[in-house]
């Protein structure tokens, strides 16, 4: 990465019926997540992985979206206009994310899509929506490449103009995490693995520039197949490596069974990883010896803000079978932003939706600016959230805990 500051630890507060249109249609029986007052429909896609290894954290986006619809129509928060919900399956797979782009697209009621959780996933969509003027709001992406370009590293270039998330990056969260792990942790030789994902090389990374940086020895590198189940060839390498730490960029259906077969193989070392590991999965299949291994999550604790009390309260009240899950919070100010983005757009019309409703939509997620779930909710000029604030998690008694909160400020 580059040469980082010390991490400055920040405190977890809170702060008349439409006229059809080419982009909403007359509703007619349907009221989408709720019964609305009638009037135009206007949908929210959602794309996650809703099945496969993944679904865990896929189903609590589809959810904490779905209830952000819901609570929009009970407020008859934009006069007229009743939200629904469209989510469709991505398996974790590009050409999936793709195909539901093209969707999307053509469906002329959608005027703004939450997800992917996947940054691989998100690259094979975002020309699609670009192209449509279509707003995509990712919960969860966090490669810096989807809003900085390529070369984000020596010269930063916005990509997609259609194109937001509200997670931060992990140009942020690599060496967040690599400044705990050698400051506060103590440990100055890893061991580091990635899937070869984008996500995941990413992270690791990132992670590594900085670790090295602050002083920290890399005694071992290995990739591993992200369909794989076995590990005990490279359990053994971090056995002999010396290793006082893993890091590991990449997923929790295989840093479970990894953390594991290192622990199996004798090497009683914490595994640390991102926000994709964050998840109750990651314990049941890691096993007892989980505890001591680390996560990097962005955001603070949902059920430590006072800003998330009311989210927390209300989807419990809802009733969905799953979990929020690692992004729940960041997936209703996703759908939050894009329907603070139709209510500009349409008391700026005259309270109606324009018949180029996609780009004003766009345009007007740019500026928006909400107290959410998260806290406050705003983006950059490059489409990045304004909240940089992340939290290091700690698996105790079987579940994550938190550990630390903070920013990391270059």
């Amino acid at each position: 990465m580059r040469q980082r500051s010390l991490i400055a630890i920040t405190a977890a507060l809170a702060a008349g019926a439409l006229t059809l249109t080419a982009c909403g249609s007359r509703d007619s029986g349907d009221k989408g997540s709720d019964s609305g007052s009638g009037g135009t429909t206007v949908v929210i896609g959602v794309d996650a992985p809703l099945t496969g290894d993944l679904s865990a954290m896929g189903l609590g986006i589809k959810n904490s979206a779905d209830l952000a619809a819901k609570n929009a129509n009970k407020k008859n928060y934009v006069k007229g206009v009743t939200f629904k919900i469209k989510a469709l399956d991505d398996q974790a797979q590009p050409s999936a994310g793709q195909q539901n782009a093209s969707s999307f697209v053509s469906d002329k009621d959608t005027l703004g899509v939450v997800g992917p959780l996947n940054s691989s996933v998100a690259e094979s969509m975002q020309k699609v929506f670009d192209d449509a003027k279509l707003v995509q709001v990712s919960p969860a992406n966090t490669g810096p490449a989807l809003t900085q370009g390529a070369d984000w590293q020596n010269k930063k270039v916005r990509p997609y103009k259609a194109y937001f998330r509200t997670a931060t990056t992990d140009a942020i969260q690599g060496p967040f995490a690599a400044q705990y792990v050698y400051n506060t942790a103590k440990k100055k030789k890893v061991f580091v693995i990635d899937d070869k994902k984008t996500y995941g090389a990413g992270l690791a990374a990132t992670f590594t520039d900085e670790f090295k940086k602050l002083g920290g020895k890399v005694v071992g590198t290995e990739h591993i197949n992200p369909d794989a189940k076995d590990f005990s060839a490279i359990a053994t390498k971090v056995k002999n490596s010396g290793a006082e730490v893993v890091y590991y960029g990449g997923e929790y259906p295989q840093a479970g069974p990894l953390s594991k077969q290192i622990k199996a193989a004798g090497a009683k070392i914490p595994l640390v990883g991102g926000d994709g590991i964050k998840d109750d999965t990651f314990m049941k299949l890691a096993g007892a010896d989980s505890t001591g291994d680390l996560a990097t999550s962005v955001g603070a604790p949902v059920e430590d803000l006072p800003s998330a009390k009311q989210f927390v309260s209300d989807y419990k009240d809802a009733g969905y079978k799953e979990e929020y899950s690692a992004y729940g919070g960041y997936s209703y100010d996703s759908a939050w932003a894009v329907i603070e983005a139709v209510k500009k757009v349409v008391d700026d019309n005259g309270g109606k939706l324009p018949s180029d409703a996609r780009a004003k939509v766009t345009e007007a997620v740019q500026n928006v600016s909400f107290d959410g779930v998260t806290g406050k909710v705003s983006f950059d000029e490059f489409g990045d959230a304004t909240n940089k604030q992340l939290t290091v998690y700690a698996v105790k008694n079987g579940a994550w805990a938190p550990v630390k909160s903070g920013t990391f400020t270059g």
